[in-house]
């Protein structure tokens, strides 16, 4: 895996598309919003969201020195990296094999266990700790609250420290009526604190960027997206900005009132739907290698060759399917910088 930053002096215009661009202000903006409301421990950062070790540099700057992953790639990658001081992986493994030797090297490693197999895993690896994943309704993974108590004895029987319970309302996480989203992450962490009370430890980790302010039980939010954003998040009217595009070229215009510009279904997450213009422009469907779209009112088509600027409405799967993201100064519409997407793959 490469990681490292590049420094790259060049337009944006020159840059072969598609390609995710990072607005460097509203990036920087993102994180030290985040750092004033969760400081340090509060919040354990995930990479999923960008799967970037160098983006996840600055959010360690940022005095976030814990972080959370989702596959063993990611937790491989960012030990790589020197960013090991306290990695969560946040999911259930059986081939929990492949993080002995970065134990061995030092790296403190906890793993997401909810049931006797990956307890199993855990203790086979020789992983340092593990969190006992609890249900909170989102049907997915994790313990039904009370099984979590006979989980966690299993787990310190076979010699592993149990530091505490996870879960993630992620059902929550995304509605848009606050009210209703903050009613939805009560009830959740209220299964949470059942378990909890039972397993003990000293973390809560559960919650996300919709709920980074509404989780009142958790010790640390998991909260990932927050930092580049995307327009399923937007919806919420939170403090945090659009900090990535995907820059597409025209490939296409029709006088029937269309274009299309090379940004399709291969470049975009599109599980929370259709991606927005940054112009405001209508987006009318997407293919496989396609964005076709329409023009502001009243403003003409664009022409073939011109630029567009693409807003996912999934960063995570966005980020995924590109090798990097090019951190463009806005003022000079350059790019200052080029950083690897180096924790991708499983």
């Amino acid at each position: 895996m490469a990681g490292g930053a590049r420094d790259v002096a060049g337009a944006v215009a020159d840059l072969r598309t598609p390609a995710l661009l990072v607005d460097q202000t509203i990036f920087a903006a993102n994180l030290a919003t985040m750092a004033d409301a969760l400081p340090a421990a509060r919040l354990r950062p995930h990479v999923k969201a960008h799967k970037c070790t160098e983006l996840a540099r600055r959010q360690h700057d940022a005095g976030h020195h814990r972080f959370t992953c989702a596959t063993l790639r990611e937790v491989e990658g960012m030990a790589a990296a020197g960013l090991d001081a306290d990695l969560l992986l946040a999911n259930e493994v059986l081939d929990a094999g492949r993080l002995t030797p970065l134990a061995e090297r030092g790296a403190h490693i906890t793993v997401a266990v909810d049931s006797p197999e990956t307890v199993a895993a855990a203790a086979a690896a020789h992983v340092e700790a593990v969190l006992i994943d609890v249900n909170v309704g989102l049907p997915r993974c994790g313990c039904e609250p009370g099984d979590a108590a006979a989980l966690a004895e299993l787990a310190r029987a076979r010699g592993l420290v149990v530091r505490g319970v996870m879960g993630y309302e992620g059902h929550a996480v995304g509605v848009e009526d606050r009210r209703e989203r903050a009613r939805q992450v009560r009830e959740s962490m209220e299964l949470l604190a059942v378990a909890h009370r039972e397993v003990g430890g000293e973390v809560i980790s559960a919650g996300g960027t919709g709920s980074y302010d509404l989780n009142e039980l958790a010790t640390e939010i998991q909260a990932g997206s927050y930092a580049l954003m995307d327009t399923a998040y937007a919806r919420l009217g939170l403090p945090f900005g659009n900090a990535l595009t995907v820059l597409a070229t025209v490939i296409s215009v029709n006088r029937g009132g269309w274009a299309v510009a090379d940004c399709g279904l291969k470049a975009l997450g599109m599980d929370h739907g259709n991606p927005s213009l940054a112009d405001g422009g209508a987006v009318w469907f997407c293919s496989d290698e396609h964005v076709t779209f329409s023009p502001p009112d009243g403003q003409p088509l664009p022409k073939v060759g011109d630029r567009i600027r693409v807003i996912p409405a999934h960063v995570d799967p966005t980020v995924a399917y590109h090798e990097a993201l090019h951190v463009v100064d806005p003022a000079t519409d350059r790019v200052v910088e080029v950083w690897p997407v180096d924790l991708r793959g499983w």
